[in-house]
């Protein structure tokens, strides 16, 4: 059995432009992603369950790097889904609150059931001195003295430890899309003109070349191992630059549909590093 992380994070953000693209209510949207997200988790479930696991590191692998980063998103967006279905009409300063509430609630329960816990460190410091204990079916060792939770999990397709590390990508994705609720993405002109960044770091290429860089980035996890939406990055670049992005998903289409090469940007900084890299030769 060969499930490749890489694949199914590019089958997930192709889901997340095309609902982006469609302009839908948050609410909705982190609606059609759970159902999206769990349709392709039992589907994976039923292959892992029919045909197992080639060896050790390929059962370590998939639950320590790649259900977490599935199960994360369905918890992530599931928790988006309640905390917009149940937030107050529309009023600017009861919005902030609501949302500034929200962010102390997971600031409280990290600091109480997360970052004190030694599985937390023990995956945060990069360590795999225990991943055959905590990433194997049937290792669970009841004397650790694990939350009750550990029985109402499916044994035949968690090792516990790997909920714990969806937990911990969900808790991370949802921390920046409440900053960005509560200093909305929305009017990027007022999160720039309050942050003290360097004013002579500017962007001086177009927008469209910023925006290309961006999906490039996007596309391949490389940033937060693509655990981070494609507003929440562009906001970033923005802030970083001090350059207001206009529309970036119908900017992002008009590129798709470009005469001779699509990625003109990117075509263009390869050129420029290779000629840079010929002149020490």
């Amino acid at each position: 059995m060969e499930i490749v992380l890489s694949k199914i994070l590019s089958q997930i953000r192709r889901q997340e432009d095309k609902l982006s693209s469609q302009m839908m209510p948050p609410a909705e949207e982190a609606y059609q992603m759970t159902l999206f997200l769990n349709e392709m988790l039992c589907a994976i479930k039923a292959q892992v369950l029919q045909n197992g696991f080639t060896d050790e590191q390929q059962e370590i692998d998939f639950f320590k790097n790649i259900k977490p980063q599935i199960m994360g998103k369905l918890i992530y967006y599931n928790k988006v889904f309640r905390i917009e279905t149940t937030c107050p009409i529309n009023n600017a300063r009861i919005h902030q609150s609501y949302y500034e509430n929200q962010l102390k609630v997971l600031q409280s329960e990290y600091m109480e059931s997360v970052c004190n816990v030694d599985f937390y460190r023990y995956y945060r410091s990069g360590r795999t001195d225990r991943d055959h204990i905590y990433f194997r079916l049937g290792q669970i060792n009841y004397h650790d003295g694990l939350k009750s939770g550990v029985f109402e999990i499916d044994l035949s397709f968690s090792t516990y430890y790997d909920n714990k590390i969806a937990r911990i990508v969900a808790n991370e994705m949802l921390y920046t899309y409440l900053l960005t609720k509560i200093n909305p993405q929305e009017s990027p002109d007022m999160v720039l003109a309050n942050v003290d960044t360097n004013k002579d770091i500017s962007w001086t290429n177009s927008q469209n070349a910023l925006i290309e860089l961006i999906y490039a980035l996007y596309a391949s996890a490389s940033v937060s191992h693509g655990n981070i939406g494609i507003r929440q990055l562009a906001l970033i670049f923005q802030v970083l630059f001090r350059t207001p992005l206009n529309d970036i998903h119908h900017a992002f289409h008009r590129m798709k549909t470009r005469s001779g090469s699509r990625t003109a940007f990117l075509d263009q900084l390869k050129t420029a590093l290779e000629e840079y890299m010929d002149k020490d030769l």
